[in-house]
């Protein structure tokens, strides 16, 4: 980037503002990392138990920096006051509780506007402001103060047009292409895409959810912003990335997968993660698969009781991670099926290895015993299957999550899906998929004599291939970092003297 040729020049400060779910945090803190083993000076703004939840990260990464690299800080703020229980300051723990305080939560999101002015205004000059699709309000605040805002939607390019095609041609029925069916409601094509995307009612937001205004909103101000970063790479979703730029006219920088980007991340084994990868050193290459759902996603004890009955009828090695409301209930008799748990009861002969609550995901994806992972489709999981080479089964349950199965299944085809139908948030009932159908999906995946099978694995082994190269020097994520830091600079050089203001930006920006 242009300030290794200029070493009398300042480097680069950056603001990044997370959204507060583990999802967007550790990723940001990721990118954060990145960026400052680029030169760039970067902090991140949040609150202190979220600073908790990314300080490892930090402190690993500017362990292993150099003279040359930038530090990475964290900016301390408070969470206000709206009647949320001490400590709970992130979605996470929001999923935990037996009352639904989404309310107190969104109402906290718009107050912190005050401290991120505070921020910007205290720490002159700010070159530019890396913030959540969720603070619609940062778009703007950002501007008044002259700095430009790049938009952290943390999802595939993909999902992110996907999204914007429906609340562009909404309502849905507009694009019904197949009359009502008895199996997940009417089918509908959405339009202009580079792929045929079909997807059903039951897996998509309905326009008339409280939240669609908002996500309205949040497209918007996306749109007035000086472009987007992406956690992805340009191999991946090539006609999206040209889609998305070409098509709908908006500025995106794939920086991805950021986890892979800094040595800081390669990280040793240790604590809880040596029992369970001494167990895996135990099975064969390639006769493990993998459930893990995410750290908000919920499952309801008829539904726990199906997974569980679809590992043994499977007959595979499994290791389960059970996270969510139920990593915290002790007594599991509610939905364990009878001769469940004697599948793990023995460290070194079981066929299955629980583990509550956090897992060590990426050391376990990249053992050389896993050969599937069945996930929710979040994007994080989806990039690090990607990115160790693994295999797919797929089980998504809302927001992005059906999005990125159609990606992961039908145009990248390295995964098999359950069939799960039916969008609704970890608060909400879903419908309870048969053991039977989930331990299918696993045997297509997984099956030693399956062509099918035999596919998938080829083509996720070339995607891991893909995603580790796009980080290293010269691969396509590497140089979207250069090219983004190229052009903040120079924006900076063109601003050097001028009066810093709203329509200035706004000229500056191209916008």
């Amino acid at each position: 980037m242009a300030t290794s040729d200029e070493p009398r020049q300042q480097p680069l400060h950056i603001l990044f503002f997370p959204f507060f779910a583990a999802g967007h945090l550790i990723p940001v803190a990721d990118m954060a990392a990145l960026f400052a083993a680029r030169g760039a000076r970067c902090t991140i703004l949040t609150t202190p138990v979220n600073a908790d939840t990314i300080r490892p990260a930090v402190d690993r990464a500017n362990l292993h920096g150099t003279d040359s690299t930038s530090a990475v800080e964290i900016s301390l703020m408070p969470f206000p006051d709206v009647g949320l229980p001490p400590g709970v300051e992130n979605v996470t723990a929001l999923a935990t509780l037996q009352v639904d305080y989404r309310a107190n939560f969104m109402q906290a999101m718009q107050l912190f506007r005050e401290p991120f002015d505070r921020f910007l205004a205290d720490n002159h000059p700010v070159d530019a402001v890396v913030s959540d699709s969720f603070f619609t309000w940062s778009a703007d605040a950002a501007v008044e103060h002259g700095v430009p805002r790049l938009v952290f939607f943390g999802s595939s390019l993909f999902a992110r047009s996907c999204n914007e095609c429906l609340l562009r041609n909404s309502p849905l029925e507009t694009t019904t292409t197949s009359p009502e069916d008895n199996d997940g409601g009417r089918l509908v094509s959405l339009p202009g895409l580079p792929h045929r995307v079909e997807m059903r009612q039951s897996q998509m937001m309905d326009p008339g959810n409280h939240l669609w205004e908002f996500f309205q909103s949040n497209n918007a101000a996306d749109q007035r912003s000086f472009g987007e970063v992406f956690n992805s790479f340009q191999e991946l979703e090539p006609d999206y990335v040209e889609h998305f730029r070409a098509t709908l006219g908006r500025r995106a920088w794939l920086v991805g997968p950021v986890a892979l980007g800094t040595k800081a991340n390669a990280l040793p084994p240790g604590g809880g993660a040596d029992s369970c990868l001494r167990w895996l050193d135990t099975k064969p290459a390639g006769s493990v698969v993998y459930v893990s759902f995410g750290t908000v996603s919920s499952f309801s004890p008829a539904e726990l009781r199906e997974i569980a009955r679809s590992l043994d009828i499977s007959g595979r090695n499994f290791v389960w991670v059970i996270g969510g409301a139920a990593a915290t209930v002790d007594d599991w008799s509610e939905w364990m099926p009878e001769g469940f748990i004697e599948l793990t009861a023995d460290v070194d002969d079981s066929r299955g290895f629980i583990i509550r609550g956090w897992a060590p995901q990426r050391l376990i994806l990249n053992h050389p015993a896993l050969a599937g992972f069945m996930t929710h489709c979040g994007w994080n999981s989806i990039l690090e299957a990607v990115s160790a080479g693994v295999p797919m089964v797929t089980w998504p349950r809302y927001a992005d999550h059906f999005f990125n199965e159609k990606l992961v299944v039908e145009v990248l085809k390295v995964g098999v899906s359950i069939g799960a139908k039916d969008y609704a948030s970890s608060l909400e009932a879903h419908e309870v998929i048969a053991g039977e159908l989930i331990a299918r999906s696993i045997t297509r995946l997984m099956g030693d004599s399956q062509l099918e099978g035999d596919a998938i694995r080829k083509k996720a082994d070339e995607l891991g291939v893909k995603a580790r190269s796009a980080v290293e020097k010269d691969g396509s994520s590497y140089n979207d970092v250069g090219r983004l830091l190229d052009e903040l600079m120079a924006r900076r050089r063109c601003a050097a003297g001028a009066p810093r203001g709203g329509e200035e930006v706004r000229a500056a920006d191209g916008s």
